[in-house]
């Protein structure tokens, strides 16, 4: 009895054009899971007071995780009042596929590449985002510290927020000088004049 397969040569031809294609269709399923929902940011998306300025161009997007450090203290210019201070944040930036790029963290407001450039900024508007989010925000860029991604970016707005808002818990004199760490996430969108 003969034991060998025989297969037709049509069928020789087609197997290695089936594996190909089986093997394509497997990577690009991969492929658009590796940024599961992302797509191209929008300033459509974001309130009119916190979008950039015509004639800007992105060059940047992260998105941060980290956390938001608050202080339990006498509220400014308001006698025996207490608040939940913001005394900083720390977060790492990631790039869309989750690789870690740089950092953010203050004060002051810091973003930092891993190539070692570097900037700062002042705050242009804020916009609320929600309630238990730290609001949407625009920062105009100081010149970068360091050659690197950071050079000539001029504007950064923080969008797609996700936690990040003052304490719930109760701040008083009982707790004077109680730290809380909030976590929190947000993109960090990078522009440069176009």
């Amino acid at each position: 009895m003969n034991t060998k397969a025989t297969r037709s040569p049509t069928l020789t031809r087609f197997l290695p054009m089936a594996g190909a294609l089986a093997t394509a269709t497997l990577l690009s399923a991969c492929g658009s899971m590796a940024s599961p929902g992302h797509r191209m940011y929008s300033q459509a998306d974001v309130p009119a007071a916190v979008q950039v300025p015509v004639g800007h161009k992105v060059a940047m997007e992260t998105e941060g995780v980290g956390e938001i450090t608050y202080e339990c203290r006498d509220k400014a210019d308001a006698m025996g009042q207490m608040e939940w201070f913001f005394v900083g944040p720390k977060a790492v930036l990631n790039d869309r596929t989750g690789k870690a790029v740089g950092s953010y963290y203050g004060p002051p407001a810091t973003w930092e590449s891993m190539d070692g450039s570097k900037l700062t900024g002042a705050q242009v508007a804020v916009a609320p985002a929600g309630m238990g989010n730290i609001p949407y925000q625009l920062v105009k860029a100081n010149p970068a510290m360091g050659a690197g991604a950071m050079t000539g970016v001029t504007y950064i707005q923080r969008v797609a927020l996700k936690g990040g808002a003052a304490p719930a818990a109760a701040c008083s004199t009982a707790n004077k000088g109680e730290r809380q760490i909030v976590k929190y996430q947000a993109d960090y969108i990078f522009w440069k004049a176009a």
